[in-house]
């Protein structure tokens, strides 16, 4: 028996490969589904099953590409209705995977078709079990993404996630092995722990959702207190994975099309394309192509990708670094953006020498912002989560989160000068090129984010006091 966690950081995303006695199954694969196929293949091993733990939101998974290419049988848990040729499990419900079993779980909650996999060895024992969004490491699925109008609520789902984790989890031995569908960064649940994996033992003792004496009501309070607003694309990605998409190898083919400075503005301007512009930070603000939106492939790209530009359908034109094209496209697609009409050939270095227009934005350092300072009263906005600014931010600082530009945009004014700054420096540029390209002609970006001027000594910082707690201390 051979297990491994196939771990996908940009998405914080784990699929697995299971394999025994030349058979393997694999659980909730991405979009590209070749290196699943090559891994069995290299191992002389056939891939029976194509294990759906449930209807992703945050990606578009690979299931029907591999089911196709490997001949292998997609499988999801009770209740679910996927519109293609699927096998739906019933609750306790044995798969032989060579000399292994896996049994079905149905665990209702996150989805009402979730469900997780247990993996049992040749003697029977329990082993692994594979929880997709059931169960995280130090949390649980938000049960606020398959809220049906009139018949199902956010604090039902969350209801059924109580005895899901109580009746089919919590009872399998302390040792078993939890291999989770997401960690730390994805937007699919709000405390999730770094770690990768866990034991079952390890989480009734550290997870607040599993504690033993907790009630219903307290876990459905708890679970559902703090919720943010998930991203406008997940809907998409859940028909596209519960009706059907374009297979993988035809939105490459249709996508990776190099086109020179002449062809690319062009295509830009028949489709009203995007510009899509995935070089670093610094790179980007020395130069780029006037209305591009800075997203870097070195950040968390899929999930910004997702939550600023929201229309999946959106015609996109790609600036890469040179060499990194087709990654760009691979995950784009992993979370439903297949409409990219080609990328700049020779990256943003084959514009400048064709002499197009290039814009740019001004980056400085937290040093230089301090000089500046010091003779006008400058406008610093802190674009973190509200959490992060909660936290610690510099005093006196508004904080208008990245994550909801789009709903602020309106108090912000077009005549003045902004001061952006984030953690590290990609967010605050990320928003700094959204408001270039909405006519905000006068961002500046400060180098290095929070971390650099708390390095740098000039700053004062501070937390936030919630009005409630400050009144009861006074």
């Amino acid at each position: 028996m051979y297990i491994e966690q196939i771990y996908t950081g940009c998405l914080a995303h784990g699929a697995y490969y299971i394999e025994s006695n030349g058979e393997a199954a694999i659980v909730d694969p991405l979009r590209e589904v070749q290196p699943y196929i090559d891994r069995a293949t290299k191992n002389g091993a056939k891939i029976k099953y194509v294990l759906e733990t449930h209807f992703h939101a945050d990606f578009v998974s690979g299931h029907l590409d591999l089911a196709k290419k490997a001949g292998s049988t997609i499988v999801y848990g009770p209740t679910a209705e996927p519109g293609f040729d699927a096998y739906v499990a019933k609750d306790k419900e044995l798969l032989k995977v060579g000399n292994v079993t896996i049994q079905v779980l149905h665990t209702p909650g996150h989805t009402m078709e979730s469900s997780c996999f247990l993996l049992k060895d040749e003697s029977g024992k329990d082993v692994a079990v594979f929880t997709g969004d059931t169960l995280f490491i130090g949390d649980v699925g938000r049960p606020d993404l398959a809220q049906k109008a009139g018949v199902l609520t956010m604090e039902d789902l969350a209801g059924y996630l109580y005895d899901s984790l109580r009746n089919q989890l919590m009872p399998l031995s302390d040792e078993v092995i939890v291999y989770p569908g997401h960690g730390a960064g994805s937007a699919c649940g709000k405390n999730m722990s770094s770690e990768t994996t866990s034991t079952i033992g390890a989480q009734k003792a550290s997870n607040y959702a599993l504690r033993a004496n907790m009630t219903k009501a307290e876990f459905i309070k708890e679970v559902t207190d703090g919720l943010t607003t998930p991203p406008k694309y997940f809907p998409l990605n859940v028909k596209m994975n519960k009706l059907g998409y374009e297979s993988f190898d035809t939105v490459m083919e249709r996508s990776a099309q190099a086109l020179s400075p002449a062809g690319f503005e062009e295509a830009v301007n028949a489709t009203e394309a995007l510009v899509l512009d995935v070089r670093t930070a610094q790179e980007f603000a020395k130069g780029f192509i006037p209305n591009a939106i800075n997203i870097s492939l070195d950040g968390q790209f899929a999930p910004w990708v997702g939550a600023l530009i929201m229309d999946v359908q959106h015609p996109l034109a790609l600036v890469t670094p040179v060499g990194r094209e087709e990654e760009t496209i691979t995950r784009l697609s992993r979370i439903g953006f297949d409409h990219v009409v080609g990328y700049l050939k020779g990256g943003m270095e084959s514009w400048i020498d064709a002499v197009k227009e290039v814009d740019q934005i001004r980056s400085i350092t937290p040093a230089e912002y301090a000089e500046e300072a010091k003779n006008a009263s400058l406008n610093l906005v802190d674009v973190r989560r509200t959490s992060e600014y909660e936290a610690e931010h510099i005093k006196d600082v508004k904080n208008y989160p990245l994550d909801y530009i789009n709903d602020f945009i309106g108090e912000l004014d077009r005549n003045k000068t902004y001061y952006l700054y984030c953690a590290t420096g990609n967010r605050s540029m990320i928003a700094a090129s959204i408001l270039k390209s909405r006519g905000f002609g006068h961002v500046v970006d400060l180098k290095g984010g929070i971390k650099a001027m708390q390095e740098s000594g000039l700053f004062e910082l501070t937390n936030y006091v919630c009005p409630s707690t400050l009144k009861e201390t006074v």
